[in-house]
């Protein structure tokens, strides 16, 4: 009997159950820290925080950025074997390509934002609430690193928005394609857009993104934009 599972095809769908799963991990925790936790945190007795920041908070961010790390690279696998079973570049010229692309340079900046963003600043907070808590005294840069990782998790949530949109129409809302097209145009606004908002979470504050409100609204704005750019530039 021949599984399924075991041939090309199944090789394909294992690294997209994957690239699912690690996703909702990833993402799933991405939505808790800015949806609960930070709400929770603002309300709550220092102490509880204290308490929350040194057991809890290391626990998930472990999970978070594992997830963020299997999901892409599950992603870009499957991307490039797209690529090197679907006849080479020409497939990321079309409808299909055009979006994945998108959709995963939003999901690469997530990615670099998490490991080299957010956790480095996170570290800090941890470290200065666990001394302070024995008695010492908090860092210096606690402060400053814990606004940075909020505005690159803010800038995260925003992009999540648009992410999943360009994923998911990828393969179920197909653009209408000219092949005599330049796509050189779109990525060059596509990148200088994203680039902009990728500045402003490293270097930035968070300005309307500061609510939970303001930053879903962020995210449904620069969809919408992005989808209007790739129908109107191909």
């Amino acid at each position: 009997m021949d599984f399924a599972l075991f041939g090309s095809e199944g090789l394909a769908f294992f690294l997209r159950w994957m690239h699912f799963l690690f996703g909702i991990i990833w993402i799933g925790l991405l939505y808790y820290f800015n949806f609960v936790q930070g709400a929770f945190f603002a309300e709550t007795d220092a102490a509880t925080k204290s308490n929350a920041i040194q057991k809890l908070v290391p626990r998930a961010l472990w999970w978070f950025r594992w997830g963020a790390m299997w999901t892409f690279v599950t992603g870009w696998t499957i991307i490039s074997l797209k690529g090197h079973n679907g006849g080479g570049f020409e497939i990321y010229t079309s409808s299909w390509g055009i979006q994945i692309l998108i959709g995963a340079t939003l999901a690469s900046l997530m990615w670099f934002n998490v490991w080299f963003v957010i956790w480095p600043n996170q570290k800090i907070v941890i470290a200065s609430t666990t001394q302070a808590a024995k008695g010492g005294q908090p860092l210096p840069n606690a402060a400053a690193a814990g606004a940075r990782a909020l505005t690159a998790s803010r800038t995260n949530v925003m992009f999540s928005i648009p992410m999943l949109f360009f994923m998911g129409a990828a393969s179920h809302l197909p653009l209408s394609v000219n092949p005599d097209t330049s796509l050189t145009t779109l990525w060059t606004v596509v990148l200088v857009l994203i680039g902009a908002l990728e500045v402003n979470a490293l270097k930035g504050k968070t300005g309307p993104m500061t609510t939970v409100k303001g930053v879903m609204t962020c995210g449904f704005i620069l969809a919408a934009v992005l989808y209007c750019l790739a129908e109107v530039l191909v």
